[in-house]
């Protein structure tokens, strides 16, 4: 950062504009930087770092923030980030990206399927050090007080500090019916699998649909976890990447280059 210039902080979500949770986060973020902010004009859950390639993306300014330079998209959170970085803030040094708070986990293998810490991802593919937030509570009313000033803190540190090692953190925050939040762990992200059950139903005009639920499963709930610290009352810290290369497995696939099929 530029010793006397605020810091730029990019703020976005997958929830659209009118979420509780990037309200809470824009008036964070405020607070220490010079905020734009660029969201879903619908909601994005579960998008993963899909793109829109075969329809048109359209920015729509908004007065939605007083203040704070605030643009609908109608594309996915990916999308926000692309159009934030390359048309909004094209020449522009974005000083941190944060995402959410999302009303709900993206911890273990959630971060795959979760818009809000794909747009995070993307920013951090473009070299920008950048947070997804999450809280584990899905209501529409749900309680981000006692989470602000961990909020607050995690920000801060990293505009002063940075991030050794890595351009991302998934930060998750347990339920607030756990209690007092306990502090914070770094973890490694916990495996773990949805097991989808699908719905099956009519539509008014015959046509058979089908409707996915599903329940998370994991056995993977030991002390380094992301899913432990939760389930102990800690926000859990994973610092990510988009490398998804399993390096362990590259020596013993090593003899697969001896083989030839015209020999």
């Amino acid at each position: 950062m530029t010793r006397g210039r605020r810091p730029l902080i990019l703020v976005t979500n997958d929830d659209g504009m009118f979420a509780p949770g990037i309200k809470r986060l824009v008036e964070i973020s405020r607070e220490m930087g010079e905020v734009i902010v660029v969201a879903p004009n619908s909601p994005q859950s579960a998008k993963g770092h899909a793109v829109t390639l075969a329809d048109p993306i359209r920015l729509n300014p908004v007065n939605v923030f007083q203040g704070i330079e605030a643009y609908e998209c109608s594309g996915t959170p990916v999308d926000c980030v692309k159009l934030a970085k390359n048309i909004l803030l094209k020449n522009r040094k974005i000083d941190l990206c944060v995402s959410g708070i999302n009303h709900g986990s993206n911890a273990s293998i959630n971060i795959l399927y979760s818009g809000t810490i794909s747009a995070a991802m993307e920013a951090s593919i473009e070299g920008i050090e950048s947070i997804g937030f999450s809280l584990e509570d899905y209501a529409l009313n749900a309680d981000f007080d006692p989470a602000t000033p961990w909020i607050r803190t995690i920000m801060e540190n990293i505009l002063s500090n940075g991030m050794p090692g890595t351009k991302l953190l998934n930060v998750n925050i347990p339920h607030p019916s756990l209690g007092p939040i306990q502090g914070m762990r770094i973890c490694r992200q916990a495996e773990g699998r949805w097991e989808e059950e699908f719905v099956e139903g009519v539509d008014p005009r015959g046509q058979k649909f089908y409707w996915l639920t599903g329940n998370f499963n994991t056995h993977d709930t030991g002390e380094g976890t992301d899913i432990h610290a939760l389930r102990e009352g800690y926000i859990s810290v994973v610092p990510s990447l988009h490398d998804l290369t399993q390096h362990r497995a590259i020596p013993q696939l090593k003899s697969l280059e001896s083989l030839n099929p015209h020999v």
